[in-house]
């Protein structure tokens, strides 16, 4: 009966404001500044150039936000990255005592 189950929340106070992981919010901080200074610059502002000027801080806000079951979109593409580009086929070569880890030799 002493069965210990962790929250659900244990790993959110680890987070900076419960939200972002020291590298998220270095993302989010250039991309938002970014955009700010973009926005001081030019200075049209058709519906256009807004799009334009405010994408880093889109881009770096849709790469912090949560997904279930992930931390962030930045972790699933790169889960999704190392998939895609790592070794996928995996060679099977048989029971660990056919691979000289046994102690014995393998002919007794």
């Amino acid at each position: 009966m002493n069965n210990y189950l962790i929250p659900a929340n244990t790993k959110k106070s680890q987070l900076i404001l419960g939200f972002f992981t020291p590298t998220d919010l270095i993302i989010f901080i250039v991309g938002c500044a970014f955009s700010l200074v973009m926005l001081l610059i030019v200075s049209t502002l058709s519906l256009t150039i807004l799009l334009l000027v405010m994408m880093p801080a889109i881009i770096s806000a849709f790469l912090v936000m949560p997904v279930p079951h992930y931390h962030n979109v930045l972790q699933l593409l790169t889960n999704i990255f190392n998939f895609y580009t790592n070794r996928r086929q995996y060679y099977w070569r048989g029971w660990c005592i056919y691979e000289g880890f046994n102690t014995r030799s393998s002919k007794e």
